[in-house]
């Protein structure tokens, strides 16, 4: 069947809109064909540097003649009605059809050309695309990202002729900027369209020119016996900056060594979008970048090297100088800045944010294993970095340079820099005495305060590492719950998809920090809120935090742990609101799908139902009896069976769930599978005769609700 090609050719599309343009241009496409009534057999798009492509297979020549009914007035409507509707269909009242005392409007409506339809679609998709920024230019009001130059509409080997803004439709494309031929090429179909782009210096896919890019990459690091360093987002925006990439190994002083890696890399990434390499199975940097060219050099490339080295060169130079001058100031002294520097409006300055998030990790620390004292020195200093020069060169090290001044100063804890609780509240933290040079312990202190400091952001999302000490995972802990808490308390929750402070990000961070610990969340929250924001309802404030927190939870429990969400709901339906155990939440789901996924549970899950079902009708009906269940002498076997069962299981399962032994919990409830299938199978529950209609009816709600301590099973549908 007849093929659809389109490029949109403009000036240069920013690397990080091209991903979604393509994925707009498709959908938009697809929407808008759908609508005429076609189905293509495929539909691609691509984005570059320059263009957006879209191919689609398998369209029809014309539409397919169609029939649209539209539903009237109902007949003896008033006459007023019903003129208004033969107006808008241009009918005449004969003409109607009427079906179930109401006029309906049918009309055959013939199929367009294919070409017609296109030409249409094409306009409203440059007229309505969504760019995240677009621009006019000239005297024409069409915006695109950037000047659009040129389209190639063509299908069935035929241009799709069309004009609008003073664009008009062609077969013409062109090829690399500087590489490519002086002249313009024609192309009707997909294959011509590939070939003449290859011909002429440009590689259409994305997904091929980062493999051209890791490739070529790979290949001159071996030579020099690198490697290079790992970076998927620079990939994608480098792939997205050259048509025809080519990779060029270039060389760097190195004397710039001495620098941190972050910044060597961050400088090397933010200004000149060049990798980092290494030597193999070596820490730290090899003196060598990787940049990506446009062009293939005559030369190699080497020139290009030089001019890009001579310019990393003085990008480093400043770094040093942020370096070296940021050194001058020890952290402590730098705090005395933070209370000119305001977080947020309604939360205070940065340095009463510091002082919260130290009194936080003392108070977390005991939980997490951590020393108070250290804890509460990291969380002072965490901030502090946010006024010195690298910082506010190179944003992203916030904590990392921290982390590496705390180390360079030796970080002595002095008691010159108390603990001062906003407010004027006494929390009782006692300020950490100085260390003594070569003292083993005061070294480890300094130095699991230094790592705290770097990781105190960590995690920043599900790739991300966690911190790597205990007095790293309190301040990380008291970081994320003091923004949550106070963002709550404030009354700026996310809403749909906006999350302006990303406290969704900082909700998931909590809750891998929290994967293996015993804390009362929000116990804790709940007292912080109570001191530093108490003015705002903080009861109310943390019953919301904690509806947050279980639903994020959910999603990570759903997306990357793979369980079932209505598994997920009937477990977290008998949750307290004293706290908010994570790490029993994870493990008591995790037992509820092994349970469920097997043939106990399987059957088991249909006697609840049925007996669930039973109870329900009753109470619809009228009030379920009251009291405890009888073993009565002269019930059937199975009646008996069911009642010794669960007077066997019920301790069972309420020890099990007290000691969070939830394996333990589920194996009890399999015990009941049996007699239950056994009791619906034999015995008739709503017996003429009141008394045992009655006790089977507590039997049966002592069943349920014995599996209702376990999980909400009435959740679950499947």
């Amino acid at each position: 069947m007849p093929q659809f090609l389109l490029e949109l050719f403009s000036e240069e599309i920013p690397a990080r809109m091209q991903a979604q343009a393509a994925r707009d241009l498709e959908r938009m496409a697809r929407e808008r064909l759908a609508e005429a009534g076609f189905l293509p057999e495929a539909l691609t798009s691509f984005a570059g540097p320059r263009r957006l492509t879209l191919v689609a297979e398998g369209l029809p020549v014309a539409q397919p003649d169609r029939k649209e009914e539209r539903k009237g007035p109902k007949v003896g409507a008033p006459q007023a009605a019903l003129d208004g509707f033969l107006r808008s269909t241009g009918l005449t009242q004969d003409q109607l059809t009427e079906r179930d005392g109401i006029y309906f409007a049918i009309t055959e409506k013939k199929g367009r050309p294919t070409p017609e339809v296109i030409a249409e679609m094409v306009e409203a998709i440059v007229r309505n695309f969504p760019w995240p920024k677009s621009m006019k230019w000239g005297t024409g009001s069409l915006r695109w990202v950037r000047p659009l130059q040129r389209i190639l509409c063509v299908f069935d080997g035929e241009v799709v002729p069309f004009a609008f803004e003073g664009l008009e439709s062609g077969d013409l494309t062109e090829g690399h900027r500087f590489m490519g031929s002086r002249q313009p090429f024609r192309a009707r179909n997909f294959e011509a369209y590939a070939a003449g782009l290859e011909a002429n210096f440009v590689v259409l896919d994305v997904a091929e020119r980062k493999a051209r890019i890791v490739k070529g990459a790979e290949t001159l690091c071996f030579a020099r016996g690198l490697e290079l360093v790992e970076d998927q987002g620079l990939l994608d925006e480098v792939a997205g900056l050259a048509e025809w990439p080519t990779p060029i190994l270039g060389d760097m002083d190195p004397a710039f060594l001495d620098l941190p890696p972050e910044v060597i890399r961050t400088s090397m990434r933010t200004h000149q979008k060049y990798f980092a390499v290494r030597k193999p199975s070596q820490d730290g940097l090899a003196p060598n970048f990787l940049v990506v060219s446009n062009i293939e050099a005559s030369d190699g490339g080497h020139l290009v090297a030089v001019g890009n080295a001579r310019v990393l060169s003085a990008r480093l130079n400043d770094a040093r100088f942020f370096w070296d001058e940021d050194r001058k100031t020890r952290l402590e002294d730098r705090l005395e800045k933070l209370k000119a520097v305001t977080f947020h409006a309604k939360l205070g300055t940065l340095y009463e944010r510091a002082q919260r998030i130290s009194a936080l990790a003392a108070e977390i620390a005991p939980h997490v294993g951590a020393d108070p004292k250290l804890a509460a020195r990291a969380g002072l200093l965490a901030k502090a970095d946010l006024t010195c020069g690298m910082v506010g060169e190179f944003p992203e090290l916030q904590g990392i340079m921290g982390g590496y001044y705390a180390r360079a100063e030796g970080l002595p804890p002095s008691p010159a820099s108390p603990v001062l609780p906003p407010k004027g509240k006494d929390l009782g933290l006692i300020n950490p005495p100085p260390l003594g040079e070569g003292d083993r312990e005061a070294v480890e202190g300094a130095n699991a305060i230094a790592d705290a400091i770097s990781d105190h952001y960590k995690p920043q999302g599900p790739g991300d590492t966690l911190p790597t000490g205990q007095v790293g995972v309190a301040a990380a802990l008291a970081e994320k719950l003091d923004t949550l808490v106070g963002f709550f308390a404030i009354d700026e929750k996310p809403t749909g998809s906006k999350d302006p402070f990303a406290l969704r990000r900082a909700a998931l961070g909590v809750i891998r920090l929290l994967s293996g610990e015993v804390m009362n969340l929000r116990a804790i929250c709940l007292n912080h809120a109570n001191q530093y924001f108490g003015a705002h309802d903080p009861k109310a404030t943390i019953d919301a935090l904690m509806a947050f927190f279980l639903d994020r939870l959910a999603v990570v429990l759903q997306d990357q742990d793979g369980f079932q969400r209505e598994w997920i709901a009937a477990a977290f339906a008998t949750v307290g609101k004293t706290e908010l155990p994570i790490h029993r939440l994870r493990a008591k789901v995790a037992a509820l799908s092994a349970f469920l996924g097997g043939y106990n549970g399987t059957v088991l899950l249909a006697g609840y139902r049925r007996a669930n079902k039973l109870l329900k009708d009753e109470e619809k009906a009228s009030a379920l009896p009251n009291g405890p269940a009888e073993r009565l002498a002269d019930a059937p076997d199975e009646e008996v069976a069911l009642f010794d069962a669960l007077n066997v299981v019920r301790p069972k399962v309420e020890l099990a769930l007290a000691n969070d032994y939830f394996e333990d919990a589920m194996t009890a409830l399999s015990e009941l599978r049996a007699p239950v299938d056994a009791f619906f199978d034999k015995v008739f529950v709503n017996d003429p005769n009141r008394a045992l209609r009655d006790n089977r009816l507590r039997l049966l709600a002592s069943v349920r609700a014995t599996m209702e301590q376990v999980a909400d099973f009435n959740l679950i549908n499947g």
